[in-house]
């Protein structure tokens, strides 16, 4: 087999881990595969860089950030490729422009347009390890950039499709994709596969074992991802198309999100263009908008609320203060203390009154609901924050997801 293995921080944030990381590497290849490794920074680096940046300016130059936070992972391949070396093993460091990673957009927040691993195919079939840095890749002008943060699962992927592998292996800390937060119900169950749906929808809900668009371009190029820990060397959970040939549950699992605030505008002219008209300014300070209701018209007013991520609350309500006064609505509420919680899975399709189901059980729980959004495989309710840990366990329960 042709396998991509990704190292998280973790799994490369010392020299001890680094070695033991070594030896998995090691170990696939004594089996016989061919192997090419992406790696992070050592956890904590990317931080310590950045750090150092805004202590020499509050507002330094982002393709200055690019270049200086690539060399955390630059480390981590060198340090990694010198310990294989150590054990017998021929590896190669290779950062993303030698690796053959083009960008495009933004610095920070750049996008892999292309990747050429013709030159990385040719060392793994002669027994040789590539190990390339995660996370970074050249622009058109030849300037370094980087993808965001957890973009190393992306580049991970994106070389695995490169290079015609057979799976993508994400180490990281955790052993899979679990059917909640094991910290909030200690029977949550590991879960050995799920769709590149459900975890699509696991990692926009917070769950951030994985990048969402890491999981995007699995799907779309129908690449295999095992998540796996590097701390215990046993199966993980593998994400991979849905099987049609499978009896799904009703659900896969509950996710939960705190990171939620929920703003209002209220008593704005109900009148065609008007919900353009509040997000596209809200758009074009780059907040990102998720759960949306819009009342009743009365009077030829109506009301809009939606949720944000909490760090964009009070942009948010600043933004949404200037528009008030902008179209004369009436005013504007928000509340900082909500959370969504969302059922997910792909058996949705085939079972009836999974959502009434989810609305009885808060109900049992004398938790009030206060904004509700579906998709084909999903259901998600705002609710308040303090009441997220109950209506986990109670939600995990009452679709027996600790049952095999």
């Amino acid at each position: 087999m042709r396998i991509v293995q990704k190292f998280g921080g973790t799994s490369v944030g010392s020299i001890e881990r680094i070695q033991a990381t070594a030896k998995i590497i090691k170990g696939e290849l004594e089996q016989g595969n061919e192997i090419a490794v992406v790696v992070s920074a050592m956890s904590g680096e990317t931080n310590r860089l950045l750090h150092l940046a805004n202590n020499i300016n509050d507002n330094p130059p982002m393709r200055e950030v690019d270049a200086l936070v690539a060399t955390g992972e630059q480390v981590t391949a060198a340090l990694l490729a010198i310990e294989l070396d150590a054990l017998g093993v021929s590896a190669y460091s290779f950062s993303g422009a030698q690796a053959g990673f083009k960008t495009e957009g933004c610095h920070t927040k750049a996008r892999i347009k292309d990747v050429q691993g013709d030159h990385l195919i040719k060392h793994m079939e002669r027994g040789e390890v590539p190990v390339v840095t995660g996370f970074q890749g050249v622009d058109a002008k030849g300037d370094v950039t980087t993808l965001g943060r957890g973009g190393s699962d992306t580049s991970a992927v994106a070389l695995a499709i490169a290079v015609k592998a057979d799976s993508c292996d994400i180490y990281t800390d955790v052993d899979g994709i679990y059917t909640t937060d094991p910290r909030i119900e200690p029977n949550a169950r590991k879960m050995d596969s799920i769709s590149y749906e459900e975890m699509l929808e696991f990692a926009s809900l917070g769950a951030k074992v994985l990048q969402t668009r890491s999981v995007e371009l699995g799907m779309r190029y129908n690449m295999p991802i095992h998540l796996r820990s590097s701390f215990d060397l046993v199966e993980g959970t593998r994400v991979s198309k849905e099987d049609s040939n499978m009896e799904r549950a009703e659900i896969s699992g509950v996710a939960h999100n705190r990171d939620e605030a929920k703003v209002t505008i209220k008593g704005i002219p109900d009148q065609p263009g008007i919900a353009a008209a509040v997000f596209g300014p809200v758009a074009a300070a780059d907040i990102n908008v998720d759960v949306i209701v819009q009342n009743i018209s009365e009077d030829g007013q109506t009301d809009l609320t939606f949720t944000v991520p909490r760090n964009d609350y009070q942009a948010t309500m600043d933004l949404l203060n200037t528009l008030c006064t902008k179209m004369n609505a009436r005013e504007v509420t928000g509340d900082n203390t909500v959370a969504k919680i969302s059922i997910i899975g792909v058996g949705m399709r085939s079972h009836t009154g999974v959502a009434k189901k989810m609305f009885d059980v808060l109900a049992q729980e004398n938790i009030n609901i206060q904004m509700i959004t579906t998709s084909e495989i999903k259901v998600t309710v705002v609710l308040e924050e303090k009441y997220i840990e109950v209506a986990v366990r109670a939600l995990h329960q009452a679709f027996n997801l600790a049952q095999d």
